[in-house]
């Protein structure tokens, strides 16, 4: 058991917690990303559920189904970058299409996905209208894919229509927070009777609950029904309720050492090595690159600056320590990645923006741009004795960086709309900050 899970000793006390009979009703997987958490969840509901010795390969038939990620009492919730793993997994099936086990890999990536749209999650929503076609689209290609001669010329056009749709479904149908609504649909499945020997939730990024899930599963975790367990993967344990933490036995997931990755990407992607490990080699497979989105994020910050210098002047106010700052740390970086000199022309801005990032139509990508932005102002704070700066400064950031956020992630607006009034929201809190109005 646990064969699949490469480089990570935490599986040894896996399987000695279920030998001896005690693995807990609720788990915390928490690690870095790419650390094989979602990878353990998975096998340990195959492993509960297996009818024999619990090997991967194992032939039973709940063991058949949970390799196929289509079992009935496996539900997963929570968001991934579904994308890249979807891709690179395309990318070694196509590479040897007579494989059988780089077949299942990309079998599975596309099931991970498809499992957040298990009906069960979205009884009575009305967006699953629009996004059940891409779902059963999706099947029906899985189907089509078992039926093919394996090194038949369709199968590329088929995984290419795939790569398509499963990109525009994650893109479309996945919230970065988890909803309350879909949080307690699999709170009620839990407490049914499972179809073989128990039931297992998993809940990838829980961090990212919202607050009336992190509540509702809370009083699911005070009174587990016997024949379920569940699993919550965080990389940030720490942002949990200390209440829902307290109720989780934990399981620390390890960052894997250099050896340990390449052989990871060589076994299972059928890739080479790269610097950076696996996370590395996934982003090289998502249509913006990390290093273009930072340095998006540079020139967006630096034409903030800018653009506060400019609204401070006409109101006849002087220019605020913390736009000079932003400015002089922002401003040579943009010009040094080939984006230009800032500008306060919001529309060119949000232009530049968008086509760059490919209208950040993986919306991954658009939290990753969010991520920049923040770091580029804490390293801007770095480059000046905190005494000069407000601390607030940085806050304010970060509220208007939470906001835009949920704006696409939770209520699923365009990032072109929320781009732009982030610039203008807060070209106009820097400005204020002359005066100290805003802070």
């Amino acid at each position: 058991m646990f064969e699949n899970l490469l480089g990570q000793n935490v599986s040894a006390r896996l399987i000695q917690d279920i030998e001896a009979g005690v693995l807990a009703p609720a788990m915390l997987f928490s690690g870095p990303p790419a650390s094989g958490k979602g990878t353990a969840a998975l096998e340990l509901a195959r492993v509960r559920s297996c009818g024999s010795d619990a090997s991967w390969s194992c032939q039973c038939s709940a063991c058949s189904r949970h390799r196929l990620l289509v079992h009935p009492d496996l539900l997963c919730l929570g968001w991934k970058p579904f994308s890249a793993e979807i891709a690179a997994s395309a990318e070694a099936f196509l590479s040897e299409p007579e494989n059988a086990s780089s077949r299942l890999f990309f079998i599975r990536s596309v099931r991970k996905l498809l499992a957040r749209f298990n009906p069960i999650l979205w009884d009575d929503e009305p967006k699953g209208k629009t996004l059940f076609p891409l779902v059963n689209s999706l099947e029906e290609s899985l189907d089509d894919l078992d039926s093919l001669t394996k090194a038949s010329s369709n199968v590329n056009k088929l995984v290419d229509g795939m790569l398509k749709n499963a990109f525009k479904l994650e893109s479309d149908g996945i919230s970065a927070s988890i909803p309350i609504a879909q949080l307690r649909r699999a709170a009620y499945w839990s407490r049914l009777a499972p179809q073989g020997k128990e039931k297992l939730l998993v809940i990838e990024n829980a961090d990212r609950m919202q607050e009336e899930a992190r509540n509702s599963l809370l009083k699911l975790l005070e009174e587990p029904p016997a024949h379920s367990r569940y699993v919550l993967c965080s990389a940030r344990p720490g942002s949990l309720p200390s209440t829902v933490l307290s109720r989780l036995r934990p399981y620390r997931f390890i960052s894997r050492d250099a050896a340990v990755e390449a052989e990871v990407i060589r076994r299972v992607f059928k890739g080479k090595t790269t610097e950076g490990g696996i996370s590395a080699y996934l982003d090289s497979f998502l249509p913006v690159s990390p290093d273009t989105l930072e340095a998006l994020a540079v020139f967006f910050t630096a034409s903030v600056a800018y653009k506060a210098a400019l609204l401070s002047k006409n109101q006849g106010r002087s220019i605020s320590d913390e736009v000079v700052l932003l400015g002089k740390s922002s401003a040579p970086k943009a010009e040094a990645v080939g984006l230009g000199r800032p500008t306060g022309d919001s529309a060119a801005v949000i232009a530049l923006v968008l086509e760059k990032a490919q209208k950040f139509e993986v919306r991954f990508l658009f939290s990753r741009f969010l991520y920049f932005l923040l770091e580029q102002v804490s390293a801007s704070q770095k480059q000046s004795p905190a005494a000069k700066l407000r601390p607030a400064y940085y806050e304010m950031w970060r509220d208007c960086i939470s906001w835009a956020e949920n704006a696409v992630g939770v209520y699923n607006l365009k990032p072109a709309v929320v781009i732009e009034k982030l610039f203008t929201d807060l070209s106009r809190e820097m400005a204020s900050l002359s005066d100290g109005s805003a802070l």
